[in-house]
């Protein structure tokens, strides 16, 4: 597959390529594979959320899957009733007190996915993908979660490289699972640190 190139796509351009994104979440993720039709309702709903925006990085593939998806990247505008803003919000005013939940969480652009399949990873898809989603929005703060596997982690390098910082380590969602680092930064995002390396 040649260099991906990326592209916007609006709600009905990502719910066609939903399939072929979620074999890249896969790909990237390693989830059981019962979880998959799990997330990809999930998905499909957050494409209808409010300021819904998403990126794919997108290449010629073989004759017969001609275009292939290398990676993607989406988010909305996070509000009070979704799941993943609720527990958050939560979390951050155990933490820190009501007014330190709003500092982030009153007006934030929420990364849901952000994902390069692992053929591609390592030549700044990664990088490309998250400062077009979050070029030119209006909300106040970014906010997504990651892995928390190691604090050097590429995905966390990535994050900090364009102004991130730790909200939330070491941190456990509702049912269980693996362990979570909540990020955030003020809009607009620190221009990034050519020298970092990212996925």
């Amino acid at each position: 597959m040649r260099e991906p190139k990326l592209r916007e796509i609006d709600e009905r351009g990502f719910r066609r390529r939903l399939n072929a994104i979620l074999d890249v979440y896969a790909a990237a993720m390693r989830p059981p594979f019962e979880q998959l039709p799990g997330r990809h309702t999930i998905m499909e709903r957050h494409a209808a959320y409010p300021g819904f925006r998403a990126f794919v990085g997108e290449g010629r593939g073989s004759f017969l899957s001609p275009v292939t998806v290398a990676g993607f990247a989406y988010g909305f505008h996070g509000a009070g009733g979704q799941w993943w803003h609720d527990v958050v919000h939560h979390a951050l005013t155990e933490r820190g007190g009501p007014e330190h939940a709003a500092e982030w969480l009153d007006d934030p652009f929420e990364v849901a996915e952000l994902h390069v399949h692992p053929d591609h990873q390592g030549r700044g898809l990664g990088r490309a993908l998250l400062t077009s989603l979050c070029a030119g929005r209006r909300e106040r703060t970014v906010v997504l979660s990651t892995l928390d596997l190691r604090p050097d982690s590429p995905a966390r390098r990535l994050y900090r490289s364009v102004g991130m910082i730790d909200l939330l380590t070491d941190f456990e969602f509702p049912g269980g699972g693996p362990r979570y680092a909540v990020m955030g930064a003020a809009f607009p995002l620190a221009p990034y640190a050519a020298a970092s390396s990212s996925p």
